[in-house]
């Protein structure tokens, strides 16, 4: 039976009066969204009742549509008893309310064009804490104070070249003063690591690797240049826009250079099924809807694949929308390109294909042909080329790149975007928790050139950035989560941030920036199954290079850094999880780089400070922690260390063996004091403290 519902509402006026007025996208669509467009959303193969709840329908009864959210009855309930998302409490109060108010409808706040809203009444340090302050007024929450100079040093340190401070980084905090944090801000900025930092968060979303995958797994001996191309390109902060264009079509542009040619293995850089026997159309196919899956994802925010087989269950992208986006791919092929030595894309010049929307999906059913265009739902692009295409997605007219970027950006640092759900700026995902800052920060971003680094530095200038993550009781309750930002947030480190934290603490950490992957050691039993065999660890200080450079082989991944959340290079990836695990702790206890990291810190510690305990442990811990220990944490400490060296004493040479990778280098007479100092040196990098950034 369909249900007609007419929007003919006979309310009491003023009754709801008491209450803000609702707003659809903030409160209405999300309910609707996750309960009810699987069977009356877009999709019109899968629509039940010839119903649409995503748009306004012309014929809505207000009674029936009460009836039908409240009833018991399980012939007429929606959604029906079968279905696993039925409606709560709240929600079905919140849509009779939405219903008496008019039941107005808006179009998806992703799809609006970007707005440059006016900035609330000054208040902090710049336009984001006016924005930020304007949110906790409203729910009576004031912001926190700023951090200790010290904990924002090693904050601005971690967030913007993945590294901790050292000793003679922290002498700024001497006459501490704005002035000399935005200097740091500066430095940090200008820095090599700069780059390497925030390539990282690039690469994840590029599915970088430095292997095929599949059984196979062959290794792709140059992938690394494309890996160096993004560090260079964020170092000398090429224009996002012009970094767009680049990946998705640098071989198009006039005259293109070398980098250019390199940019575009973003799409090379997916898996790549090479098994004999292996049904090659069958495998272009779904390398090219990998690439459009990923545009869509890193640059538009939208699970376009949802409507590879069927029209978006969610989202206004019908199935015709995503092979027109797949045609502008669909005459691409993977090239080796000598003058570059790396793998790139290129436009098939001659015997070009005609698209066909591939009906539910399989590469065998040709549906109607298509012809290159992007989604209907959004302002229209002019040209059939992958150069249109990049040019159409960092337009000012496109509605979601510059929205999706600044998020990306702000998730960095913050551990939480504006936007909860990063990849899906959809009508499934979460609405923005500052939808006036998203866009004003938006449109300074385009109007700022696209500065990636201007745009990095006006956030971390803020007071919002520089607030203490510590804990607040009284935003508990109301906002468990801290999307109004009455605080900074704690963030578990990256699992290559954390094993370059180990290392550049213990003074092993291998600086060089850029060249060919390494390979750590690795477990001989990772090897039992599987084709990848004579791994060869690479020598010498080789080894102890950051994370970012560790070969990422698709079925022989670095064990640290999977048990850290590191992606697994099979699809991009946005946003980053964050577990805690037991495996995590044993990890770094007993993983061969962190033990000769605690054995090289131990030996720093010896050789940098005087031989009384305490100096001792306070060089140990001003190491690790970037900051003195408080009287009571050396008092803990110097009760550990004794029970330590009475410890080692009594273990006689066995208990010398902590000293393994060190030990030529400590004098027979400081051994026993270098393996209590081991030993100390462990408890400190297991600290939270340490493990996360505050």
């Amino acid at each position: 039976m369909r249900l007609i519902l007419t929007f003919t509402l006979l309310v009491t006026p003023g009754i709801f009066a008491a209450e803000k007025r609702l707003e659809f996208n903030r409160d209405v669509r999300p309910i609707l969204a996750a309960k009810c467009y699987a069977c009356h959303g877009p999709d019109e193969e899968k629509r039940e009742g010839d119903l649409r709840l995503d748009m306004r329908d012309a014929h809505l009864d207000a009674k029936e549509f009460n009836h039908r959210i409240s009833t018991t009855d399980p012939d007429d309930v929606m959604p029906p008893p079968k279905s696993p998302k039925g409606l709560t409490k709240a929600e079905r109060e919140l849509l009779r309310r939405w219903v008496a108010e008019g039941a107005e409808y808006q179009d998806h706040w992703a799809f609006l064009p970007i707005q440059h809203p006016s900035v609330p009444a000054p208040t902090g340090r710049n336009a984001i804490d006016a924005f930020v302050a304007d949110k906790l007024r409203e729910h009576r929450l004031k912001p926190a104070p700023e951090a200790a100079p010290a904990a924002l040093i090693r904050r601005v340190f971690l967030d913007l070249t993945g590294l901790p401070p050292t000793a003679s980084d922290m002498t700024v905090l001497s006459d501490w003063s704005d002035e000399k944090y935005e200097a740091l801000v500066d430095r940090l900025l200008a820095s090599p690591q700069f780059g390497e930092r925030w390539a990282r968060h690039w690469l994840d979303a590029a599915r970088y690797a430095d292997s095929n995958g599949f059984l196979g797994d062959g290794l792709r001996p140059n992938a690394w240049r494309y890996r160096d191309w993004v560090i260079e390109a964020i170092n000398r902060d090429l224009p996002f826009d012009q970094f767009t264009i680049e990946q998705i079509a640098g071989d198009l542009l006039p005259e293109a250079t070398r980098e250019q040619f390199i940019a575009t293995g973003f799409h090379r850089n997916a898996a790549l099924n090479t098994e004999a026997g292996v049904d090659k159309e069958e495998a272009r196919y779904q390398n090219l809807v990998d690439r459009v899956n990923t545009t869509g994802r890193v640059w538009m925010g939208l699970t376009i694949g949802c409507a590879q087989c069927h029209t978006h269950k969610y989202d206004p992208i019908t199935i015709r929308d995503y092979y027109s986006f797949y045609a502008f791919f669909d005459n691409t092929e993977d090239r080796d390109e000598p003058k570059t030595k790396a793998q790139v894309l290129a436009e098939v010049s001659k015997d070009r294909r005609q698209t066909y929307v591939h009906l539910a999906g399989d590469y065998t059913r040709h549906g109607p042909d298509v012809t290159p265009a992007t989604l209907s739902s959004l302002p229209a692009q002019s040209g059939p080329t992958r150069l249109d295409l990049a040019r159409w997605l960092v337009s000012p007219q496109n509605p979601l790149t510059a929205r999706v970027a600044v998020n990306h950006i702000w998730l960095h640092l913050f551990g939480a975007g504006i936007v909860n759900t990063p990849d899906d700026f959809g009508t499934s995902g979460d609405s923005p928790s500052h939808p006036a800052l998203l866009d004003w920060l938006a449109t300074e971003f385009m109007r700022n050139g696209w500065s990636r680094k201007q745009l990095i530095k006006f956030i971390v200038m803020s007071h919002t950035y520089r607030q203490s993550s510590a804990h607040r009781e009284d935003i508990v309750q109301f906002d468990p989560l801290n999307r109004l930002l009455a605080r900074q947030n704690r963030i578990r480190l990256d699992a290559e941030i954390l094993r370059d934290s180990a290392l550049a603490v213990s003074g092993l950490l291998t600086r060089s920036v850029g060249g060919p992957s390494f390979r750590p050691p690795l477990p001989e039993d990772m090897f039992d199954v599987g084709r990848s065999k004579g791994w060869q660890a690479s020598p010498g200080a080789e080894r102890y290079r950051r994370g970012l450079y560790i070969i990422t082989l698709r079925s022989t991944l670095y064990p640290m850094l999977t048990t850290f959340d590191a992606p697994d290079a099979a699809d991009a990836c946005v946003r980053r999880e964050r577990s805690n695990t037991p495996l995590q702790a044993l990890t770094m206890m007993n993983e061969e780089m962190f033990v000769e990291a605690a054995q090289s810190l131990a030996l720093r510690a010896l050789h940098e400070s005087s031989s009384e305990t305490s100096k001792r442990l306070q060089t140990l811990f001003r190491l690790v922690l970037n900051r003195d220990p408080r009287a009571e944490e050396l008092s803990r400490l110097l009760a550990f260390h004794a029970e330590q060296k009475a410890r080692v004493q009594s273990g006689g040479p066995e208990a010398l063996k902590v000293l393994n990778f060190v030990e030529k280098s400590v004098p027979p007479a400081e051994a026993v004091e270098a393996a209590t100092l081991v030993a100390t040196a462990r408890v400190l990098m297991n600290l939270d403290e340490f493990i996360n950034r505050e």
